[in-house]
């Protein structure tokens, strides 16, 4: 039987990797370096075909604002040093303008958001970011990096953070992980996917563990397999409540209106986990969610084992400092976690909790007081809302 004694001195499960790179806003590189204005000037000659393929490839910067090219496979357009993985180039069209593009049928990208200017501001840390991909082998010292930029240490790293909301250490650890769990899945031994990854020692990894990666490599190199979770449904005023816990924490809170439904969510989320419903071991977490909806207004404090990047961690224990019955904007967290042009990598930390209620993002609104948008729909979040507040709450249908 789980019991909430045996976590009392175990901390949430954190970790610093990224899956997916956290939403990156792009600056010209002529505004922090004037040797590059000639390069900038060189554009108003229209490229060729094979020029504009060319810096797609390398992804340069460079060429951000002369053109945008398409994917006819994905119906997508992208500017030349959009992250995304390259396309054939039988399967790409070449447009002057984004409105070009989305007048033959493309729509933007939103890895890369062609059409946001603000972000062409900043493109010297989109291609910091392609380079560390493409150099985790490698030593990757601040200095190192600052001086690829072309830029001082101080401001480099400044900037860098403010775009991303993580330093740049932590980005090339988070990359380095990530790669790491990619040639673990793929059946590489542990030590081969370590060293593949970038890391210098087996213990620099393990230290990563110790602070939060959740799983040893072992499991994860078996996909997850031997992971076992162990939940309870119970009945709610937002449809049937799944609780999920490992002999860590609680790693799952799902809803919806069946217990096929949840069930479901649940096996999406931890494909390769043993699942087991054991509605006895997991009572007591579960009753601390029937005291939520009965107007317990205390945080459901309960030991986490959840994965999530440097960044999004930061909001999540932003959200958690919330006060029941009460709400924040998704600007307000950005510019308190001194980020204030990451409103949309709030709404994604927001969108990727795994631990709703816990996590309580639905006191998350939009600045006009709009819902904008929950992962188990605005009319629980709504719900929700309600029975926290008697304040009414403005809906909105978009972000």
């Amino acid at each position: 039987m789980f019991s909430l004694r045996r976590f009392d001195s175990k901390k949430r499960s954190q970790t610093t990797y990224f899956l997916k790179p956290i939403r990156m806003l792009m600056l010209t590189l002529d505004q922090s370096r004037p040797g590059l204005q000639v390069a900038k000037g060189s554009l108003e000659d229209a490229p060729t075909d094979e020029a504009k393929w060319k810096a797609v490839l390398s992804r340069d910067a460079h060429f951000d604002g002369a053109f945008v090219f398409a994917v006819r496979s994905t119906g997508i357009y992208c500017r030349p040093s959009c992250p995304a993985r390259r396309p054939k180039i039988e399967n790409v069209a070449f447009f002057a303008m984004p409105d070009e593009a989305e007048r033959s049928g493309f729509r933007p990208c939103r890895r890369c958001n062609p059409r946001d200017a603000r972000s062409l501001s900043e493109g010297w840390v989109y291609g910091i970011c392609a380079f560390i991909d493409a150099n985790l082998g490698k030593s990757l010292a601040l200095s190192t990096l600052s001086a690829k930029a072309g830029l001082s240490p101080f401001y480099f790293q400044r900037t860098f953070k403010k775009v991303l909301g993580v330093s740049p250490r932590q980005y090339v650890e988070a990359r380095r992980l990530a790669k790491m769990k990619r040639f673990l899945r793929d059946g590489e031994t542990v030590n081969d996917s370590l060293y593949n990854a970038g890391f210098s020692s087996r213990s620099r990894v393990y230290e990563k563990i110790a602070s939060g990666l959740g799983m040893n490599p072992g499991t994860i190199r078996q996909g997850g397999r031997g992971l076992q979770i162990q939940y309870t449904i119970v009945d709610s005023p937002v449809g049937r409540l799944l609780v999920g816990a490992t002999e860590r924490g609680v790693c799952a809170v799902c809803m919806g209106d069946s217990d096929r439904t949840v069930e479901t969510v649940l096996a999406e989320d931890y494909p390769s986990a043993k699942l087991h419903r054991n509605d006895e071991g997991v009572k007591e977490w579960a009753g601390a969610f029937v005291k939520y909806f009965a107007g317990n207004s205390s945080p459901l404090k309960l030991p986490l084992d959840v994965t999530g990047t440097a960044f999004q961690w930061k909001v999540w224990k932003k959200i958690q400092s919330i006060p029941y019955g009460k709400t924040a904007t998704y600007s307000g967290i950005a510019d308190a976690l001194g980020s204030p042009n990451a409103s949309r990598a709030v709404a994604r930390a927001c969108a990727t909790n795994h631990v709703a209620l816990v996590i309580p993002c639905h006191r998350v609104i939009g600045k006009d007081g709009g819902l904008h948008g929950y992962r188990w729909g605005n009319e629980r979040k709504l719900t929700l809302l309600k029975l926290e507040q008697k304040t009414p709450v403005k809906q909105a249908d978009s972000c």
